[in-house]
């Protein structure tokens, strides 16, 4: 998995920006201004997913490549080192995962249509 390849992944979506809200190292996408993924361009290049708790726990068992989430809330976000150790099909889950737990969280009114 490669950065291009997340980008385009995430841009795909509904509702989807993106930017460098904490400077030129970390791009973030957003859906409605509110974060679903973060790109760490800094070797080891690193994503942050949003995930439900007891799934972030089972993928960090699974997976070498997955952490608690840095700079995150440790419980609800995963970092996952994009280092070939995790398949590119399981990333692109999470970060639709990602997306959908933050879309849930917008009121229906607001919300983009999946």
């Amino acid at each position: 998995m490669n950065i291009e390849k997340v980008r385009k992944h995430c841009l795909k979506k509904d509702a989807v920006t993106e930017g460098f809200p904490f400077g030129n190292d970390v791009l973030v996408f957003k859906v409605m201004n509110k974060m679903f993924c973060l790109v760490s361009l800094k070797l080891p290049i690193f994503i942050n997913l949003k995930c439900e708790p007891e799934l972030a726990v089972e993928l960090r068992e699974r997976h070498s490549a997955v952490t608690p989430g840095y700079h995150m809330d440790k419980i609800h976000w995963n970092s996952v080192q994009l280092d070939g150790t995790v398949p590119d099909k399981e990333i692109l889950k999470w970060i639709d995962q990602s997306y959908e737990l933050i879309v849930a969280g917008i009121p229906a009114k607001k919300r983009p249509k999946l």
